[in-house]
């Protein structure tokens, strides 16, 4: 089943509506959800929705909460979120580290205390809309071990590098477990398994089982000691600018609340678009490894399901479409 962007989005916008966020939350959490689904990452659209929902419901997010500007150390702002909306809180968060960027080259806003900002790679996408760089992250609650240990640890602290590009930007999100929680639970919804090893199972077993992953919350990290150092790092860096929880006191609550979050933005007024498009015909230049394959650079695939979406309605999961349309 294939339905139309605007009509996800109307669906989306309804349900908040009822919850009684104000029109200008409802209107962006709306097409946040649905842009998801309509690029292809249907794990933070619509199958995502009902669990944003229940935060609501229970009150885990303050809908009516507004960040707060605590301190600022030159190009460099801290803010509280005050557990309010992870989506508004970011999208505010990265305008104005856009803003300072254009008007000083360079702007960074960390922000403590807000929740869940559902797909990082909407941040990226926003910064090269506007025409910068942009480097964001997250920590997350511990749904990994640190290598060598065998009980989860570290956050998945998804890191999302974008830049701005004429014919459709670059644009990396990558969590730091081989599959992200969110792929984890759309292989799992589709009854599939992992093409790869992507982390144990209860009894410490390498396995491709979705479903056995999500529930051990011991997925594998990006490569392997790598991935583990690079995950501690982002939230010692966190937590060092900001002051707020860390993956430890975020795992000290029941449910995963008040992360911390960085949006790093540079710009200039020539990004040297002619070298980008070097290195991209460069890279895609070699040999696909398996027949009928082809090389793509991060956000290709990205456009290509958008505009696929655009033309032909957003696949839905149709259980949980059903279950939005009676909320």
């Amino acid at each position: 089943m294939n339905i139309p962007f605007e009509t996800l989005k109307k669906e989306f916008k309804r349900v908040l509506l009822k919850l009684s966020l104000i029109e200008e939350k409802a209107e962006l959490c709306a097409h946040t959800f649905a842009a998801n689904s309509r690029d292809g990452v249907y794990s933070h659209g619509l199958n995502r929705f009902p669990s944003f929902v229940n935060t609501i419901i229970e009150k885990q997010v303050d809908i009516l909460a507004e960040p707060a500007f605590i301190e600022r150390n030159g190009l460099i702002e801290i803010w509280d979120g005050n557990f309010g909306i992870g989506i508004h809180n970011a999208t505010l968060a990265m305008n104005r580290a856009i803003e300072l960027a254009k008007a000083n080259g360079i702007g960074l806003v960390a922000m403590r205390h807000t929740n869940h900002w559902i797909r990082g790679g909407t941040y990226g996408w926003q910064a090269a809309d506007a025409g910068c760089i942009g480097i964001c992250f997250t920590n997350t609650m511990a749904n990994m071990p640190p290598w060598g240990g065998k009980e989860p640890r570290l956050g998945n602290n998804p890191l999302i590098i974008s830049v701005p590009r004429e014919d459709g930007h670059i644009v990396l999100d990558m969590a730091m477990t081989q599959f992200s929680y969110g792929k984890l639970q759309d292989t799992d919804l589709k009854g599939l398994e992992l093409p790869e090893f992507g982390g144990y199972d209860a009894n410490g077993n390498l396995t491709k089982n979705p479903s056995a992953i999500i529930q051990s919350r011991r997925a594998l990290p990006i490569g392997f000691w790598k991935g583990s150092g690079l995950s501690f790092m982002l939230d010692i860096l966190l937590t060092a600018i900001t002051g707020g929880r860390s993956t430890a006191a975020i795992n000290s609550i029941v449910r995963e609340s008040g992360v911390s979050q960085f949006f790093l933005c540079l710009h200039q007024s020539n990004m040297h678009q002619d070298l980008i498009e070097e290195i991209i015909r460069y890279t895609k230049s070699g040999s696909p490894a398996e027949p009928g394959g082809e090389i793509l650079y991060p956000g290709e695939n990205t456009l290509r399901k958008r505009r696929e979406s655009e033309l032909h309605g957003i696949p839905v999961n149709e259980k949980i479409w059903n279950e939005v349309l009676k909320m």
